[in-house]
């Protein structure tokens, strides 16, 4: 596992989830757990979201399905719950670091 890498859900909402996005670092690859944003449907979302596709909320498409990366819903699974990776994001990377940056910021105070 890799940061970055993108899993499905096994979770109850797998339908209107379908992906995972792993972001911990490695430097916590000995821990059991992972940390994971969801990646949402985005024809699940209301049409006029006003987040969607900028800074907080970037949209991919994996397996032809487009979805919406979703940092307020960041959770951890244990590893064993994460299957092997379904694709890597890496190439994306800066993106979504930008998006926990902007759940995270301080800026807002």
């Amino acid at each position: 596992m890799a940061q970055f890498d993108v899993h499905r859900n096994k979770g109850a909402l797998r339908e209107s989830v379908p992906f995972v996005v792993l972001v911990q670092s490695a430097q916590f690859d000995g821990y059991r757990r992972r940390v994971v944003v969801p990646l949402v449907r985005r024809n699940l979302l209301p049409a006029n979201t006003p987040t969607v596709g900028r800074r907080m909320n970037p949209t991919f498409e994996i397996d032809g399905i487009e979805v919406v990366l979703h940092p307020l819903d960041m959770v951890s699974v244990a590893v064993d719950q994460l299957g092997a990776p379904v694709v890597s994001l890496a190439e994306h990377g800066q993106r979504i670091t930008d998006a926990l940056d902007e759940l995270l910021t301080r800026s807002w105070g």
